[in-house]
């Protein structure tokens, strides 16, 4: 390899002239009268699909990349396939972003591992799977290669009250307090603390820690956060806030051996309009390697770690001991505990998921497959009587291919409104009522519908 090249492009890459570094990594991987030594192609289009991540455009970083790990004798695939995973993520195909995180966590020579699953968990959340993003996320804070805890404890939070358990948010919250983290991320973590309390009605401490939030004016409460903020001042101001000895009567015990989660600092990640965004995409942290002087790796440090079981062990882990102690804990009960959150947290996601409407078949399946047959009998509940059945056949149109315009959902009972096309070439619009049958739905009703007139 042209070292002369490549030293002129980490320059470039230095001074954040990406597209001079990309022109000349570019020449040094074409040079042909300096032949690239085993390794050397991988180094080279890692460090392209790097630049290219800087100037925006994730879709050549990832053919870049992929050209990477193509290459057998180079030594960092699994970093690359992490800044595969988070190219992915930013275009928003995280199936694909997951699949590529897994690989990075499977190089175990990967110094980067907990990044890998925290891609995995953030990946995992905006597809709506907050307990399986718990489980990464809980691995990424185990990592004893991970630096930082606190946003790792503040997306365990997070996690925790998408799953309905605001004490064990508290736990997580008030764990990261003493890790010192500076600017937005702390005040959101204040915020999301204010928000948990409130969830368990302790008024006082949500008060406490909603003007800790604010108390640099550099930072807003979402909507949300202002609601809860003033219905803790109200209580306060009323008198209505619980005593101390209360509050610990009535709130639930924290399962401390639960998820520990790593994140953004926010509820999700959220991207600007290019599809970018500060959240797990650190840009711009050195990252060296012995084997390949002048590498720096597009994505930076920046997540979390691990809050233990007992209060005892969260002390040593704010005095920095916490490292020693992961090292001496028993493998197999470590193994038993993920198993049984796993259980937990499958059993709340599914109770969730059933009091949001959510089954098997969907309501768009049921109205699917039966506009597709209409004389299916088996997608209607058994309180349609034969009277109400012929109406309905009356004023069915047959269409395989109709159109969902909308669904409104409950635990108990939807409405789905259809367009579905005539064989004459236009077209009608139907009310559908859905009621709850087990865990899926039947159609109790289908009426025609007018927008015009709704």
């Amino acid at each position: 390899m042209n070292n002369l090249l490549f030293d002129q492009a980490v320059r470039h890459y230095r001074l954040r002239d990406y597209r001079s570094a990309l022109t000349t990594y570019t020449l040094c991987l074409q040079d042909q009268e300096n032949p690239l030594q085993p390794g050397e192609e991988g180094l080279l289009y890692h460090q392209i699909g790097n630049c290219l991540i800087k100037m925006k455009n994730p879709l050549e970083a990832i053919h870049a990349y992929t050209q990477a790990t193509a290459d057998p004798d180079y030594q960092a695939e699994g970093t690359v396939e992490c800044n595969l995973g988070m190219a992915y993520a930013s275009l928003r195909d995280y199936d694909n972003a997951i699949a590529c995180f897994e690989q990075a966590v499977a190089d175990e020579t990967n110094p980067g591992r907990y990044k890998a699953y925290m891609g995995i968990g953030t990946a995992l959340m905006k597809l709506g799977k907050s307990a399986e993003a718990g489980v990464a996320f809980r691995e990424a804070a185990l990592d004893e290669d991970n630096p930082d805890p606190t946003k790792a404890l503040l997306n365990l939070g997070v996690c925790f009250m998408a799953l309905g358990r605001p004490a064990d948010a508290i736990a997580s919250y008030e764990s990261a307090l003493p890790f010192d983290a500076q600017g937005e991320t702390r005040n959101k973590l204040y915020a999301s603390l204010g928000q948990a309390y409130v969830a368990c009605d302790m008024m006082e401490e949500a008060v406490d820690a909603f003007e800790q939030a604010i108390a640099d004016k550099t930072y807003f409460l979402s909507d949300s956060a202002s609601v809860d903020y003033q219905r803790a001042v109200g209580a306060v101001a009323q008198g209505l806030a619980q005593t101390s000895s209360e509050k610990t009567a009535l709130l639930p015990v924290a399962d401390m051996s639960g998820l520990d989660i790593a994140a953004d600092g926010s509820t999700v990640s959220d991207y600007d309009t290019n599809g970018y965004g500060d959240e797990p995409f650190y840009y711009d942290e050195p990252y060296t390697d012995q084997n390949y002087p002048g590498y720096y790796d597009a994505y930076g440090e920046g997540e979390d770690q691990f809050f233990n079981a007992t209060d005892a062990e969260l002390e040593q882990w704010s005095k920095g001991l916490a490292k020693q102690d992961r090292k001496r804990r028993n493998v197999g009960l470590k193994v038993l505990v993920v198993i049984v959150v796993l259980l937990l947290l499958a059993c709340a996601a599914a109770v969730f998921a059933y009091t949001q409407g959510y089954g098997y078949p969907t309501q768009q399946q049921v109205v699917e497959s039966y506009f597709a047959d209409p004389t299916n009998s088996a997608m209607l509940a058994d309180s349609v009587n034969d009277d109400t059945k012929s109406s309905i056949e009356d004023i069915m149109v047959q269409d395989s291919a109709v159109t969902i315009d909308g669904v409104n959902q409950s635990m108990s009972d939807s409405t789905v409104y259809v367009t579905a096309a005539t064989p004459e070439g236009g077209s009608v619009d139907y009310r559908v009522t859905l009621v709850r049958d087990l865990i899926g739905w039947k159609i109790s009703g289908v009426e025609l519908y007018f927008p015009s007139q709704n």
